[in-house]
């Protein structure tokens, strides 16, 4: 029932399709995917939803913020559930494993740094690439 309140708080009825790819990001154990990876999820489970409908709801969610969306290296659109809490991405080159992170300290770092150039900060995006502890523990 909660689903279905949230996505009418949000002005998007509460579609089949759209009910089922919330319950993905709420309960998945993936935090961040993209559309083929929803996609995958929704094959088996024997959804008979396509991609096109996973790429359409998908956008629906981020215009309606319930999911953000990120760029990393990988070029793919990765999505995550929007819990209003700002934080930045560790990312794995090797593996693709997302990790997030907060730091007071950077952030008040950056805030500084746009403040000693006259710029007064809105939003930002931080990730940071490398290798994952199990990616390091292989090489």
């Amino acid at each position: 029932m909660a689903n279905i309140d949230e996505l009418k708080n949000t002005g998007l009825k509460a579609t089949l399709p759209r009910l089922k790819i919330l319950e993905i990001f709420q309960n998945g154990g993936q935090r961040h995917m993209t559309a083929e990876d929803v996609f995958r999820v929704l094959l088996n489970d024997h959804s008979d939803i396509g991609l096109a409908t996973v790429y359409r709801v998908l956008t629906q969610f981020e215009q309606a913020g319930i999911l953000e969306r990120s760029h990393f290296e990988s070029g793919k659109a990765v999505y995550e559930l929007n819990e209003g809490k700002h934080h930045d991405h560790l990312v794995c080159t090797s593996c693709g494993k997302v990790e997030e992170f907060y730091d007071a300290e950077i952030e008040r770092r950056q805030q500084m740094i746009a403040a000693d150039k006259g710029w007064i900060l809105q939003d930002h995006a931080m990730s940071l690439y490398g290798l994952c502890a199990d990616c390091t523990s292989k090489h």
